[in-house]
């Protein structure tokens, strides 16, 4: 069934930019039926990359996809063509936001999270421990609950959910089937309207980035440049004993850099909310 749905998808044409333009002004402005159904259609592979980046959560991939197409369909009714920005970038927010609440309401019996702190520590637990430890930082159980705003206890029961569900890509896909789940997943390389979405949202993201750091001097620029952006970024004691303070001071000054970002981001890119990470 998996498969005969992605021969499907692949039936449909690749829109060009001009050819996703002109079908975003003609369904924006008359609500044709047929533009809406090419600009829907056109994306169907893109919906499917985006799914399988959440095989691991125990949802069946197609129940995945038919949630993240439902968040295509609300994306291209809410979208803006007259604005610079083109239409994955823009969609990739409604399909992750669908494909998400899918997935706390059947990840397990017991809900593992309904209020905003909880949705936001279980999809960002693993990425917060994987940064600290990049940082050279032990990522312990109250900095994981000072950083993601939440009780240590949450953080405990959490990380013990979340390692209970890992999944081998080596076991079998269903009992008594000898193709295994790494046989499911899709090939690694992109489809061409995918790689360009990706490409233009990583340059205009750049673009984001090169304009707020205009707008900050001293030490600011300094935290952001070598900390928040840099490759190799300094760690927070680094950049605390340059200026002189705490490394709780350096943090608390990172964050606030963080928040005027986000600030920026929703004052001149309204639509971009989904580049601060910040989705509550």
């Amino acid at each position: 069934m998996l498969a005969a749905y992605l021969r499907e998808t692949h039936r449909y044409p690749i829109l060009s930019r001009e050819e996703e333009h002109e079908l975003a002004v003609r369904f924006h402005n008359t609500r044709d039926r047929d533009a809406f159904h090419k600009l829907i259609t056109a994306n169907l592979r893109f919906v499917v990359k985006i799914a399988y980046e959440y095989v691991h959560y125990r949802v069946r991939l197609l129940d995945l996809i038919q949630e993240g197409n439902t968040g295509l369909v609300k994306a291209v009714q809410e979208f803006n063509p007259y604005k610079e920005v083109r239409l994955t970038t823009y969609a990739v927010w409604w399909i992750r936001s669908y494909i998400q609440e899918a997935i706390l309401r059947n990840y397990s019996l017991v809900k593992l999270g309904t209020t905003q702190a909880q949705k936001r520590l279980f999809y960002r637990l693993r990425a917060e421990q994987k940064k600290l430890e990049q940082l050279g930082m032990a990522p312990d159980v109250k900095l994981l609950a000072s950083r993601l705003e939440v009780r240590e206890k949450d953080i405990q029961e959490m990380d013990q959910r979340l390692s209970q569900h890992d999944l081998s890509l080596n076991a079998p896909y269903s009992e008594g089937e000898k193709k295994q789940h790494i046989d499911h997943l899709a090939d690694s390389s992109q489809p061409i309207d995918v790689s360009l979405g990706d490409a233009e949202q990583k340059t205009l993201f750049k673009q984001i980035l090169g304009q707020f750091a205009e707008t900050l001097e001293g030490r600011e620029k300094v935290f952001f440049d070598e900390r928040l952006v840099s490759e190799n970024p300094r760690t927070l004691q680094e950049l605390g004993d340059r200026y002189g303070v705490t490394k709780e001071r350096a943090r608390q000054i990172e964050e606030h850099i963080k928040e005027k970002l986000k600030s920026f981001v929703k004052e001149r890119y309204p639509d971009y909310d989904l580049l601060t990470g910040d989705r509550t």
